[in-house]
């Protein structure tokens, strides 16, 4: 039966286009699909269909600042300040949105911590939406944040506590009293208070998780609600660019984050590192204004200079042609970047610069499926040696790519919104 489905995204592609994958399979079950998205992206979106209008562009306004900062207890509380300011729009936003709409199913971004509330207090059948793992406590699996390798015994479990106390826990003094001001605000005082930030991301009766084991630690308390289905991608579909089809190297794509973060001294590393090497280097700094004369320039950076020869600098090209072509990836550890990599089977060197990279950098090496390398050890004989270790790990790759391809992808994900409307 036909549905209406609301859904909304936070204000970064990195997370609006692994969303896409299951809204065009909404489409395709027969469900009629509105999207509230980056303004930029609202005329691609609405030509795959769906009725796609921009989010309040308030919400562009508020940069996230986490990289400014010079520890892990500090970028979280400052990604919480982030969310916590852009809930304050996208709270009345979605609201808005819903009144037009009337939806049957709401679909919202883990990051939006207003639009979040509000569908809750909807009574309407919702659920989250989260391209990378979320910072839920689980057996076994140590707090998020530092990028912990998990530890089993009770030196595991003491050590995890410790850091949980240390980061978590004066995080959540932090977050938890303005969020559930906003809860109040939002419901009208119905919605009762949260007393920990993983009781607040499972308020949602389903959350939708874009990885799989073996990539993600096993989390056999997560079940019912957390339904992890796999590396879900899109990309906007583009030409293949002449020079990549006339490439005669293997490729290393080399990735910073879609939302500014100052990683773009690993493509400046990357380029004199790999300068000499066999290999084809395509490096993107989505995040950067992009240069007319061969160079790109991130906003308040010095311009990145002498490209060598075996290299190009690009603003955006689809991840997909590259690695195609692919060797190994260099990536920022973006979940979105690092999973594309593995899901073709591609190792990857991660250097992990914030926000949830020390993660997905963690997960990288637990699945045995690339290298890890601190940005304070990021040299051009480093990131090299990098490369060459991660190209042994190619078979890691593929066994992390054969457990996406086992989790169902946007289909599983889709069954299980269908599961929900039908309760």
């Amino acid at each position: 039966m036909m549905s209406i489905v609301l859904a909304y995204s936070s204000p970064a592609i990195g997370h609006l286009f692994p969303m896409v994958p299951l809204l065009l399979e909404l489409k395709s079950r027969g469900h009629e699909v509105h999207l509230r998205t980056l303004p930029k992206q609202v005329q691609t979106m609405r030509d795959l269909g769906f009725h796609a209008e921009a989010v309040d562009e308030r919400l562009l306004e508020i940069e996230a600042r986490d990289y400014l900062t010079k520890s892990t207890k500090d970028a979280l509380a400052s990604s919480v300040d982030t969310f916590t300011s852009r809930a304050r729009f996208d709270a009345p936003d979605f609201r808005a949105a819903m009144d037009d709409v009337g939806p049957d199913l709401a679909l919202v971004d883990i990051n939006s911590w207003g639009a979040r509330i509000v569908a809750e207090h909807s009574g309407l059948p919702w659920a989250t939406f989260s391209p990378y793992t979320p910072p839920l406590q689980s057996k076994g699996t140590p707090p998020f944040g530092p990028g912990l390798l998990p530890m089993p015994g009770l030196l595991g479990s003491a050590r995890d506590a410790v850091v949980r106390r240390m980061v978590i826990g004066a995080v959540e003094k932090l977050m938890m009293p303005g969020m559930n001001r906003l809860r109040a605000e939002v419901s009208g005082g119905q919605l009762p208070p949260v007393r920990t930030a993983d009781a607040f991301f499972r308020t949602a009766p389903l959350m939708l998780v874009t990885t799989a084991e073996p990539f993600e630690y096993a989390h056999p308390d997560w079940a019912p609600g957390i339904r992890m289905i796999g590396s879900v991608t899109w990309e906007p579909p583009v030409s293949t660019p002449p020079w990549l089809e006339g490439m005669q190297n293997p490729a290393v794509l080399v990735t910073t984050s879609s939302e500014y973060q100052a990683d773009e001294n690993l493509v400046r590393t990357a380029l004199e590192a790999l300068a000499k090497e066999p290999y084809t280097v395509v490096a993107t700094l989505p995040a950067a204004n992009a240069g007319s004369a061969g160079a790109t320039r991130a906003s308040g950076t010095n311009a990145i200079h002498a490209i060598p020869d075996n290299a190009r600098v690009e603003h955006f090209v689809p991840h997909s042609l590259v690695l195609d072509r692919a060797a190994v990836a260099i990536t920022h550890g973006g979940m979105g970047s690092t999973q594309k990599a593995l899901a073709k089977g591609v190792p990857v060197v991660v250097v992990p610069f914030g926000r949830d990279q020390h993660e997905v950098a963690a997960r990288v090496l637990a699945a045995d499926a690339g290298v890890r390398l601190s940005p304070r050890k990021l040299t051009p004989d480093a990131l090299r040696e990098a490369v060459e270790r991660a190209r042994d790990k190619a078979e890691g790759a593929r066994r992390v790519a054969a457990g996406y391809a086992a989790a169902g992808g946007a289909v599983a994900g889709v069954d299980a919104l269908e599961e929900l409307l039908s309760r």
